[in-house]
């Protein structure tokens, strides 16, 4: 795509030559303005940015990147985040960070797999989330470390008829909560490239004590297991097969209702495609993807995919799992820079009760 705008503005210039492998001992930078739409944000406006390098100095240096957005909805949702993957010289030390300010009304729907589509309403709030971990290789490809993660909403208020009863009066309904704690971090990932991954594996496991100590309304526990495993199909990785596997488990104690796992909240905010975010809540969520990308121009610019996938949240307060609800769709891959690889996901996607929609996104789901 950014050769693509070039051309247009110097048609008389010779496009450059394709590298047969990308230097990325010097960073390189996609900028977008744009517009992006999903079922819970509405129409947004958008300026996105990644940076993709690596340390030179190292020997086989794996790929950092830095993921960048400021965004304003239809919804009057504002939304400004950035995410970063940092390697240090030769892969020792991995800097991971997820960092948020967002004003954020948001449709709610209970807790458990039995709500009814039809039963959301809006909650508004405004959210602090600083998420930073550090980690040390311990071997090839393996790493494990200590992190520190942040969850603040305040001025919460349902935007409903006060005399109607909702899951979130039942459960604990305050104008702020407060989720604050220690991770303990065990990671392997031997992919070369996190923002479109063609092959390797990714696995995650993420243990989060929230103590009363450290600001944190409730002391609680959860655990996050996270797998991602990508088969190149073809020689020029035009053709990949992935799988993602995402698990939010409370171990003990309550999260605050906002802080509970729910769709769509994962560090993306990617799993549930045909789904609204919030969709399902409750104290452990468990997820399925599998998802098949082929490219259809030879020059890489128009790529498409087709994904399949499965939740299921436990209800409350039974803690029972009964219901699994399933989606699927279709989507277009436009690429924005041929060096980092990074690409504008273009999905729609469908779940049960009716739930369909456009996702929007800059770089690969998963």
């Amino acid at each position: 795509m950014v050769d693509v705008i070039h051309h247009l503005f110097h048609p008389n210039q010779p496009r450059k030559p394709e590298a047969a492998v990308v230097d990325y001992s010097k960073p390189h930078f996609s900028v977008l303005p744009a517009v992006g739409y999903t079922l819970s944000t509405g129409l947004a406006a958008i300026i996105s940015a990644n940076v993709i390098f690596q340390n030179n100095k190292s020997k086989q240096p794996n790929l950092s990147t830095i993921l960048g957005n400021i965004s304003y909805t239809s919804h009057k949702q504002t939304i400004l985040q950035v995410q970063s993957n940092i390697w240090t010289r030769d892969n020792k030390f991995k800097l991971v960070g997820d960092w948020r300010l967002m004003k954020y009304p948001a449709i709610t729907y209970g807790l458990g797999g039995h709500s009814d589509i039809d039963s959301g309403y809006t909650v508004d709030y405004t959210y602090v989330r600083f998420y930073e971990s550090v980690l040390r290789a311990i071997a090839k490809n393996v790493y494990a470390g200590i992190g520190y993660s942040l969850d603040y909403h305040w001025n919460i208020e349902e935007e409903l008829d006060p005399s109607r009863p909702t899951d979130f009066q039942k459960y604990g309904l305050h104008d702020h909560s407060v989720s604050s704690g220690l991770t303990f971090n065990l990671l392997f990932d031997n992919r070369r490239n996190p923002i479109n991954a063609t092959q390797g594996l990714y696995a995650n496991l993420t243990y989060r004590a929230n103590f009363i100590e450290l600001g944190s309304d409730n002391a609680y526990q959860t655990l996050l297991a996270e797998f991602r495993k990508y088969f190149s199909l073809s020689s020029n990785q035009r053709h990949v097969l992935a799988f993602w596997s995402y698990n939010w488990i409370t171990i003990s104690g309550d999260p605050p209702y906002l802080d509970l796992p729910s769709t769509g909240w994962d560090g993306y905010n990617n799993t549930g495609r045909g789904y609204i975010q919030g969709r399902y809540r409750g104290k452990t969520f468990l997820y399925l993807e599998g998802e098949y990308r082929f490219g259809i121009t030879r020059n890489g610019l128009i790529g498409a995919t087709i994904f399949g996938n499965a939740q299921t949240v436990n209800d409350w307060p039974s803690d029972k799992f009964t219901v699994i609800a399933p989606g699927a769709g279709v989507g277009l891959r436009i690429q924005l820079n041929k060096n980092s690889r990074s690409n504008i996901a273009i999905d729609y996607g469908f779940g049960t009760q009716g739930s369909r929609g456009l996702f929007v996104n800059l770089g690969e789901v998963f």
